[in-house]
């Protein structure tokens, strides 16, 4: 069975096609685990990003001037790269993904010296990559950030808490976005570039999640930062924190869609195999009806996700609507699509280390990171009709 035959679309040139032919064959090879059981994701990590810098795949978050593989940074490529990791390994996906959230900012808006000390060890997977946004009453809700960073001197010296962090302990450096008061509310947040070494930093907690996830909580006492290691100006921390979750989104999305073919896969496969009641489990009109709305919506899921990566690669800057809509229906779209491969394989679809079963860990959590689907529909609500 071909679920594949979406990289035929217009979206995509050839080069973006050999991209997935020849990341799912290098997958295959030195991913080979697919479906067994992460038991230690520090390592795993570790592990995986390095490969994935090895064999080039991290320079796509870097543009051509810095040693990436494009002009500026192709976000079907990302979409692309999260989708074919997102089916083999979850993990996988998320070592690729943190590289590059937690260094677009950079690429973005750091300056050149930033740009030369950071990039070369994300590319290289050698430096892993941390996005520290979220505190514990301000995740979805950015402007209630708490988190200070006050001016000192030529220093700036950060004090709070930060939580739900990816890569936190074992990252080498820390994005992070706090309040420097230029103006109330989302408008007076700065960014900042912290080496996880820096005296003030710490990771006082590891927290367990239901797929393998690095994820953790990063404290700051009295950590002084360096002037230079702001991006941006004083101020712009919510600008940027925007513009590096708008690339973002559709990513997302495409990740999903990686859990949601596998799915799709997975179930075709059981499903003409399975005999019950003396024929497969596939002459059952019950399950036609179910496979056939599954196909609709991995199909579905991924024309959004890749019009928005489109979009954003060949139109504008900004797919602040197209983005929050990709994201919100791949990853719900996905979750139904894995729910109904879990039931079509029966007690097999909820016994632990099943491939299913992993999925429908692996999922979940992809509808609350980078903003919950109610905020993506708020997100889409303001850009029809305003925020008023």
């Amino acid at each position: 069975m071909d679920t594949r035959s979406h990289l035929e679309w217009p979206f995509f040139s050839d080069a973006h096609r050999r991209l997935a032919e020849d990341l799912d064959a290098w997958t295959r090879q030195h991913l080979g685990h697919r479906g067994e059981e992460v038991k230690d994701e520090v390592a795993a990590t570790r592990a995986i990003a390095l490969q994935l810098g090895a064999s080039g795949w991290l320079r796509y978050f870097l543009p051509r001037q810095h040693g990436g593989h494009t002009e500026r940074i192709d976000v079907r490529s990302v979409c692309l790269i999260r989708e074919v990791l997102a089916s083999h390994l979850g993990i996988a996906d998320s070592a690729f993904a943190m590289q590059g959230l937690g260094s677009v900012p950079i690429t973005l808006f750091g300056s050149d010296d930033l740009k030369r000390r950071y990039l070369p060890g994300v590319a290289a997977g050698t430096q892993l990559a941390a996005f520290c946004l979220s505190e514990e009453e301000a995740g979805s809700d950015v402007a209630a950030m708490r988190m200070e960073a006050r001016r000192d001197g030529e220093d700036y010296v950060l004090n709070g808490t930060k939580t739900w962090i990816s890569n936190a302990g074992i990252a080498g450096h820390y994005v992070v976005f706090a309040r420097t008061g230029e103006a109330p509310g989302a408008k007076g947040l700065s960014a900042f570039v912290v080496d996880a070494g820096a005296p003030g930093l710490s990771v006082p907690e590891r927290i367990a999640v239901i797929a393998p996830h690095v994820l953790g909580t990063v404290a700051f006492e009295n950590c002084r930062v360096p002037r230079e290691r702001m991006l941006g100006e004083p101020g712009d921390g919510f600008k940027i924190a925007m513009a590096a979750l708008d690339m973002f989104r559709p990513t997302v999305g495409a990740a999903a869609l990686g859990f949601a073919r596998r799915a799709l896969e997975e179930a075709v496969r059981r499903v003409t195999e399975r005999q019950v009641f003396g024929q497969k489990l596939a002459r059952f009109q019950a399950t036609r009806m179910r496979l056939s709305d599954m196909a609709v919506e991995v199909d579905a899921a991924a024309l959004l996700v890749y019009r928005a990566a489109w979009t954003r690669d060949c139109l504008r800057d900004r797919v602040t609507l197209e983005g929050s809509a990709a994201k919100l229906y791949a990853t719900e779209a996905a979750q139904r699509v894995i729910d109904s491969a879990v039931q079509l394989f029966g007690g097999l679809g909820v016994t632990v280390g099943s491939t299913v079963e992993r999925l429908y860990r692996e999922i979940r959590p992809l509808r609350i990171y980078e903003g919950t689907s109610e905020i993506q529909k708020l997100v889409i609500a303001s850009q029809l009709v305003g925020r008023d």
